[in-house]
C-alpha cells in the first residue's frame, strides 16, 4: 500500500484527505506545520507529499526547498495544494520543484487521479543507486555487495544510502547524524558503532567507507 504524507493546516483538508485516499487504498497520514512533516521524514520517507503553500510559519514554498535540498528526499514526488490560483503561483512552485499544482476547491477523483499519474511516473524512475561493487534498490530496500544480498537494518541502511548518494565526497559526522538520528541524537559514538558495522559488511568489497579525521566520511 501507498504511502501518502499531506500537509494542511486546516482541519477539514485534513479530514478530506484521510478519508478521501484510505477509500482508494492508500496509507495516508496529515501533518498541521513543517515541524511535524519533517519528524515523520526521518522515520520514512512517504511515496507522494500533498504540500499546501499557505501554512503558518514555514511555508509550502520553503517546505519545497528544503526537501528538494536534501538527497534523501529530493526526489520525493510533491504535489502543491493551494487557493492561489494565480499562473505566477503556479510557476514558481514548479519552478522550485514541484511536479504538479492543484487548486482548492479541488474534487476528490481528480485528487485521487493527479496521485496515480505522479505515482505511476515517479515508479518509471531509476530505483537504484550503485557505487562500484554496491547497489541499492529503493524499490525493494535492498543492498548488494559484490553480487551478494546484504541485509541492513533501517539506520545502517539510511545511513549507507546518504554515503552511496555522495560518493567520493566528505560527508560532515553532524550531517549524517542529523539525518539518521534527527537533531536531538544525543551520544555520537552512535554514529562510530554503526560505520564500524558497515566496514565489517564490506569486508571485502572494492567500496570502502574511509575516515576524514576531524570531519566526516566519504565512500571511496
Amino acid at each position: 500500500m501507498k504511502l501518502i504524507y499531506a500537509v494542511d493546516d486546516e482541519e477539514s483538508i485534513r479530514d478530506v484527505y484521510s478519508y478521501a485516499l484510505s477509500g482508494a487504498e492508500f496509507q495516508v497520514k496529515c501533518f498541521s506545520c513543517s515541524e511535524e512533516l519533517f519528524s515523520a521524514l526521518k522515520e520514512r520517507i512517504p511515496d507522494l507529499l500533498l504540500l499546501d503553500v499557505m501554512l503558518d510559519g514555514v511555508d509550502g514554498y520553503g517546505i519545497l526547498g528544503k526537501i528538494r535540498s536534501d538527497s534523501s528526499t529530493e526526489n520525493l514526488p510533491v504535489i502543491m495544494v493551494s487557493a492561489k490560483t494565480t499562473e505566477i503561483d503556479r510557476v514558481k512552485g514548479l519552478n522550485l520543484g514541484a511536479d504538479d499544482y492543484l487548486c482548492k476547491p479541488f474534487g476528490v477523483l481528480e485528487l485521487v487521479a493527479r496521485i496515480n499519474a505522479k505515482l505511476r511516473k515517479s515508479e518509471g524512475k531509476k530505483d537504484k543507486i550503485t557505487y562500484k561493487d554496491v547497489s541499492m534498490d529503493e524499490s525493494t530496500r535492498t543492498v548488494t555487495v559484490c553480487g551478494k544480498e546484504t541485509p541492513l537494518t533501517l539506520k545502517q541502511y539510511e545511513l549507507l544510502k546518504i554515503l552511496l548518494l555522495n560518493s567520493e565526497k566528505v560527508v560532515k559526522r553532524d550531517t549524517l547524524l542529523d539525518k539518521v538520528w534527527g537533531e536531538n541524537y544525543g551520544e555520537t559514538r552512535t554514529l562510530d558503532i554503526h560505520i564500524g558495522d558497515l566496514r565489517k559488511l564490506l569486508a571485502g568489497a572494492e567500496t570502502q567507507i574511509a575516515t576524514v579525521r576531524g570531519v566526516g566520511y566519504m565512500l571511496k
